[in-house]
């Protein structure tokens, strides 16, 4: 088979293959590879050559990315998660494998269908492929965007989940609420919240399992909403992640095909991009409106 790849060489740790490693054992595999540097200006014009298969070597950004310019073309994508969190590739159950077992694994490999979320604002109309929100985790990525938190000093994927974690957990208590009016389907769900996430997988951020039972390929959003009387059972769970423990945030979850979010003075996240993009929270009221896509996308998953 024709395999494209597009690497990122900063992802994860040092423990990860090099592209020359990734490339090497594809071959082993018995097909041709095109290999493509995500650090290029112009590395997706790499998506533009014919291909059986679309591999992308790194952690949620450059998968995202990736795929969003793969809507619609019915190209199967393959990832070898190499990053800190690989949110998107745990909801496939492709970590915790070797690199050469996934990829031995393409020719007999299910294609997986996965959803791709639709966000319509002030920014026009976009695609998500892990999820939208605002509030308390939207802010820390502004901060973080702004070099407000460093995470860069730690070397090991693990040790920077944690000290992630650990952040969340330190600040969320003194997060405000902010009044968001919500509507899921025909469901009026305004309300004050410290966080709004509008989910297509179980996880976020440094693996923040907000939405346990979430389906990628379901057809449906997951929406979270919590609430400052929430704070608590979440700093629980948070507390138990540190400690290596196995917990849930406990949060109810609703899933719906669509919803509308107005709120003033916040900025929103959709997958790993922020809006505005300087990080200043918007002077006037927006309204989001959210849905699937009739397009989806095809990933490779083990057989």
């Amino acid at each position: 088979m024709k395999v494209t790849l597009i690497h990122n060489p900063d992802a994860g740790d040092d423990q990860q293959p090099s592209g020359e490693e990734i490339v090497k054992l594809i071959r082993g595999a018995g097909h041709s590879v095109r290999y493509q540097s995500a650090k290029d200006d112009s590395w997706d014009s790499a998506l533009r050559e014919e291909a059986d298969i679309i591999a992308i070597a790194g952690g949620d950004g450059i998968v995202g990315n990736t795929a969003k310019r793969l809507v619609g073309r019915h190209i199967p994508i393959a990832i070898l998660p190499m990053g800190t969190a690989n949110n998107i590739a745990n909801s496939l159950g492709l970590t915790n494998q070797p690199v050469q077992k996934l990829i031995d694994g393409w020719p007999t490999a299910r294609r997986t269908k996965f959803d791709v979320g639709v966000a319509t604002g002030p920014w026009g109309a976009t695609c998500f492929i892990e999820g939208l929100g605002v509030g308390f985790f939207t802010n820390l990525m502004a901060e973080t965007a702004k070099g407000n938190v460093d995470l860069d000093r730690f070397n090991a994927s693990g040790a920077k989940l944690t000290c992630a974690l650990e952040i969340i957990r330190n600040r969320l208590q003194s997060c405000p609420a902010s009044r968001l009016s919500v509507t899921l389907d025909d469901q009026n769900l305004s309300g004050d919240y410290v966080l709004l996430e509008v989910m297509n997988i179980r996880s976020i951020g440094p693996n923040l399992n907000l939405a346990p039972d979430a389906e990628p390929g379901d057809g449906l959003l997951d929406l979270v909403l919590a609430s400052k009387s929430e704070c608590d059972q979440v700093n629980k769970y948070l507390s138990n992640r540190i400690e290596g423990k196995s917990s849930s945030p406990g949060l109810i979850v609703r899933r719906s095909r669509r919803l509308q979010i107005e709120c003033e003075g916040l900025l929103i996240h959709i997958d790993d991009d922020l809006w505005p993009e300087d990080g200043s929270p918007p002077s006037s009221p927006i309204a989001v409106d959210v849905k699937l896509s009739s397009e989806y996308l095809e990933m490779l998953t083990p057989a």
